[in-house]
Parts: C-alpha cells; structure tokens; sequence
C-alpha cells in the first residue's frame, strides 16, 4: 500500500481520501476475499485472521475478542475518548446464485447482507488513519470494532460490549449497505432508522377431536385462524400505529389428516415496532392479547417471546455529524433515509453511547434492485471508496472540533 502525503496540515478527509485512490486495487481485493469466504455467525475464525493480518501489515495492535472479532485503536492518547467505527462480520445460510467470480466458495453460506462491504469499509478506515497517524500524528482516538453475529438473536453486539469494546468510547458510527440507493450516495436519519424485532412462536393447544363434533372440543386449527386475522387488529388498536408497530406470521403448521381436529398448532411470526418505549412494553403487552382472543375458543397457548434487539436510534448531533461528512464526500450524495422495519444489532451500543448508523449505497444504478438477504444480490464495489471517505469525515471534525456541544462543532 502506498504512503499518505507528507504536508503536516493536511487534513484527515484529504488524506484519506488520496489513500482511497492509491489503494483501491486492494481494498477491492480485500472485498472479494472477504466475499469468497463467507462464514456464518460466530463461526468467523477465518474472518477474523484476515483482519488481523491486514492490521498487523499496517502497524496496528489489533485485539481479539473472546471466539471471534477484533478491535483496533488508532491515534490519540490512552486517556482520550475514542470514537468508534463498527461493522459486522459474519455472513448469512443462503446458496449464491450472482455467477460473481468471486461468489461464495463455502456451499449454502453467502454475504448477502453486505457485511463483507461493512467489514472492508472499515478495515479500509483502520489502515488509512494508522498511515495518517505515522506521517502527521492523528491526535483524536479511533477505536474499529469487528463484530461477529449480527445475523442471529439476540446479535453479537452484546458480547462484544461485555468484553469491553465500548471501554473509553464518547461516540460509535456505523454503515448498512443498502441496495436501494446508487452507489455514491449515502442515506441519514434522525431518530429511529431500524425497527425493533421480536420473535413469537404460539403453541394453540385443546383436547382434539374428530371434525364431525367440533362443538365437542376445542377446534385449535379454527384457533390459529383467529389469531392469525385479529392479533394484528387488535394490536392496532392498543398500540399507536404511529409506532409502525406491526405483527406478521411467517409460518403455521398443524394437523395430518383431513377428518381430525389436531391437539396442537403452532404460530411463529415477527413482532416489530419503530418506538423503543413500545418495544420494551410489548413482552407483556402481547401474552394478554393472545389470552383474550383464545378465551372464546376454549384452546390455550404457550407463548414462547423472543427479545430481539430495539431499533436503531440515532442521535441528533451524531447524525448531522454524518450529514456532514456525507457532504464533505460529494454535496449531491446525501439522501433521507427512511426508517426500516428490519432488526439490526448496532442498537445495542447506542444503549451505551451516543452515535448513528447511515445507509451507504451499494446500487449499481441499472437493473433491478434485489433485497437484502437474497441469492442474487450484487453490490456496486464504488461504495468502498464512499464508505470509507465519509467515516474519515467524521473522524475530521472530531479531530478539529471535539466532542459535540463544544464550539462550533457542526458548523
């Protein structure tokens, strides 16, 4: 990799986008690799080595977490707050079908989340500021996390904060690739930019019976039909709908034979909400609607509720950050990015510090636009560069303004 320039006033920003233009045959490099060599959630052993090698080549001290996933400190003094940059690293149980010549070679494992472009995103940040910090001293702390897991519940981010990670952390920033929006362009929002996600499996249980005598028992298939039309309805009408609260069922499976009423059905869907104080009411909220459904047909329920993550909110200060550092890369590139109803991990840490999650456009500008978490989604690799200049934005203004609330700090 070529050195940054030696000019002691240049900036960050500057820097690191020169770094972009002189390394991008090997930050590509890197994305195919890391593509190649998908592994599932807290399998990333093979993920994690490579991070650390690429580190380590550019003068780092990566750290290891407990299995898999790595941290890295650049610049600053050990009793500086650090900022910190996260992406995820493991990939999801999906067979590749782009035809890509770098597509997956592990079978029935693929990146189609774009967490290979989040992980190179990053890793890219990491070298050029480690380069930075040699050439011209980079005086505000960057803390890279790595982080195994996001694609399962309750997500990696937990393990990763109780080892530490957010130890001596102000401020975290992340990208979610997004294929909706051309390459070049990056999405931020205010508040809630994912939504909260749960898990509900519903076992419906009655005596069974023969359907000639439905009247002689509880009819769990008539059951589940009623909680598949009212639950939904009716939690409309005890929740604001404003919340984007919403329930869908995803799987039903009950019953063998035309002429028996089964013992048992069961439900399993997604329970999702855009509110953080709805999300942590909804556990207790859900059990008493099921119970009041179910009274009149006689069957019972075992509820089985899954916590899953709370929605990404992002704070206001650290999203005009964003903002900023998305205008420092092109003025044309930001974009208002809609809330998701999709889960993401990165909530976590925003339980802890403040910070804010963009969307980084990953389209390549023709064709269709497949979704996240399909066979054959293609990522425009012009998003690397894009990526990786408007983190280094925000590592700028940290730099020469502080932390916000002191100066003119989003001016």
């Amino acid at each position: 990799m070529s050195t940054l320039g030696s000019a002691d006033s240049v900036p960050v920003v500057d820097a690191v986008a020169a770094w972009t233009v002189d390394n991008h045959d090997t930050v590509i490099d890197w994305r195919r690799h890391l593509h190649s060599h998908p592994e599932l959630s807290h399998q990333e052993t093979a993920t994690t080595q490579f991070i650390v090698e690429k580190l380590t080549e550019a003068g780092l001290s990566p750290r290891r977490l407990p299995g898999t996933g790595v941290t890295v400190d650049i610049g600053g003094g050990a009793d500086a707050p650090a900022i910190a940059f996260r992406a995820d690293i493991d990939a999801l149980p999906l067979t590749e079908v782009t035809g890509l010549d770098f597509a997956s070679r592990t079978p029935g494992v693929m990146h189609a989340c774009g967490h290979d472009i989040h992980t190179t995103v990053v890793l890219g940040l990491a070298c050029a500021l480690a380069e930075y910090d040699r050439e011209h001293g980079l005086d505000q702390q960057v803390r890279c996390i790595f982080q195994p897991a996001e694609e399962v519940l309750d997500g990696g981010a937990t393990d990763v904060i109780r080892a530490g990670a957010l130890d001596g952390v102000s401020h975290i920033f992340a990208v979610h690739a997004e294929p909706k929006l051309r390459a070049g362009q990056i999405g931020v929002r205010t508040g809630a930019i994912t939504s909260a996600t749960d898990v509900v499996e519903l076992i419906v249980r009655g005596p069974g019976g023969h359907t000639s005598r439905p009247h002689l028992t509880a009819d769990v298939i008539y059951a589940v039909g009623v909680l598949i039309t009212q639950l939904p309805g009716l939690l409309s009408r005890r929740v604001d709908p404003r919340t984007g609260t919403v329930l869908t069922f995803g799987a039903v499976s009950g019953g063998s034979a035309f002429n028996a009423i089964p013992q048992e059905a069961t439900l399993l869907g997604t329970l999702r909400t855009g509110s953080p104080t709805v999300w942590r009411e909804l556990d207790t909220l859900f059990p008493q609607l099921v119970e009041q459904i179910l009274a009149p047909t006689g069957a019972t329920a075992e509820i089985r509720y899954t916590k899953g993550v709370p929605p990404v909110t992002n704070d206001d200060a650290c999203t005009a950050i964003m903002a900023q550092a998305v205008k420092d890369v092109d003025p044309h590139a930001l974009q208002e990015a809609p809330q998701s109803s999709g889960g993401e991990d990165f909530s976590w840490y925003l339980e802890h510090v403040p910070g804010a999650m963009a969307r980084l456009g990953a389209w390549t500008g023709s064709g269709e636009k497949p979704d996240l978490h399909q066979p054959n989604i293609v990522l425009d690799e012009a998003c690397l560069p894009v990526g990786i200049r408007m983190f280094a934005g925000v590592v700028d203004q940290f730099d020469r303004f502080g932390r916000p609330g002191r100066g003119n700090f989003t001016d």
